[in-house]
């Protein structure tokens, strides 16, 4: 059974930086794009990052230049490196797994869901 397990969520203040991972158990991890999304109160899921079994990178422009994906596949894990965070960063994290980087980048077809992590930023 696949499980992805996300951690490293918490309550920050603004400008401060934070490492969200998620763990992906059962099944092959490499061969997946990982990626994040994450939902704030009231408003849909959106992208945040993606990347690519050849460790092909892609993020919203909301977050490119603080934010940082990268994986580690003898850990079976992605990480989400959050700089510089603003308040309306806060939002309820998931991870994701899907079969192509387009999958991930367009939410579509995603194979599977982590159960998501809170992150809030205060001002």
């Amino acid at each position: 059974q696949v499980q992805l397990v996300e951690s490293g969520g918490a309550l920050v203040q603004a400008g401060v930086s934070l490492r969200l991972s998620c763990e992906k158990s059962g099944g092959t991890f490499s061969s997946y794009t990982m990626g994040w999304f994450r939902q704030a109160p009231g408003k849909e899921r959106e992208f945040v990052a993606a990347i690519a079994w050849s460790s092909g990178v892609r993020y919203a422009d909301s977050v490119k230049g603080r934010f940082t994906i990268s994986r580690d596949n003898a850990k079976n894990t992605v990480y989400l490196q959050m700089n510089s965070l603003k308040p309306e960063d806060t939002a309820v994290y998931y991870c994701a797994a899907g079969a192509s980087f387009g999958s991930i980048v367009f939410g579509k077809a995603i194979d599977y869901w982590g159960q998501g992590t809170q992150v809030t930023v205060s001002s």
